[in-house]
């Protein structure tokens, strides 16, 4: 019986790192990954009584911090990892007694809700390893009502300015060294090409377009390492 390999960003892949997880974007981000997500809760600050879809929910770190944010939000996070999806129910289990999180194990290219059930959704450090991006951001048009919000995070490789040399030494040398050394898994040399990889700002935000998107806004921060992409379904799609 053959053995199929592990796609590099697929959920089996994140299974084999999930307890290290949230140690390794501390450690990688220097800690600022937190304040990241922060700001990508507040770009789409859902009102009372809003249903919010958290896409490559991981641990549940952007889920959690919606529910505790916003108490009278309804969240579902959905991830293609079970492991991670364990760990993500045990952190509710503490921090959010009230059972306003679901979580769904999925892929964001196939996503099993009905068309305009959220009136949002974020995606934080997660489409850069979807298979088919354009499939998962028209998805996301469908899921989320005319007139919501959709927060894209991203990490981003920057490609001009004074700190550009060494953020891009950050990304290539030292983000796969700490994955491998804390993790024993060479899976975060993945990481790294992934970033590299990853389409520059204006050329995803064609891709968001395209894929029945109406793009609101476009924002690098912290010299350019991470991009908050925030827009609405078209009126158009």
């Amino acid at each position: 019986m053959t053995v199929q390999p592990i796609r590099p960003g697929s959920g089996a892949m994140f299974d084999a790192i999930a307890e290290r997880y949230d140690l390794l974007n501390r450690l990688i981000s220097l800690g600022l990954d937190q304040r990241w997500r922060a700001q990508l809760v507040e770009a789409i600050g859902p009102r009372p009584g809003h249903r919010v879809l958290d896409l490559a929910t991981g641990t549940g770190d952007v889920a959690l911090l919606l529910a505790e944010r916003y108490p009278e939000v309804t969240v579902v996070g959905l991830d293609p990892s079970s492991n991670m999806l364990h760990l993500a129910r045990n952190k509710a289990k503490q921090r959010i007694p009230n059972g306003k999180i679901e979580l769904v194990q999925g892929e964001a290219e196939h996503l099993p809700f009905e068309d305009s059930t959220f009136d949002g959704c974020t995606m934080a450090f997660g489409i850069r390893n979807v298979a088919d991006r354009s499939e998962a951001l028209r998805e996301m048009a469908r899921v989320v009502r005319p007139g919501g919000r959709i927060a894209i995070l991203e990490l981003n490789e920057p490609r001009a300015g004074l700190l550009a040399p060494l953020a891009r030494f950050h990304v290539h040398r030292v983000v796969p060294a700490i994955g491998a050394a804390l993790s024993g898994a060479q899976e975060y040399g993945y990481l790294q090409a992934s970033i590299a990889a990853f389409p520059p700002p204006e050329e995803f935000s064609a891709l968001m377009a395209s894929s029945g998107l109406d793009v609101l806004s476009v924002r690098l921060m912290t010299f350019g390492v991470v991009c908050l992409f925030v827009a609405s379904p078209s009126s158009t799609r």
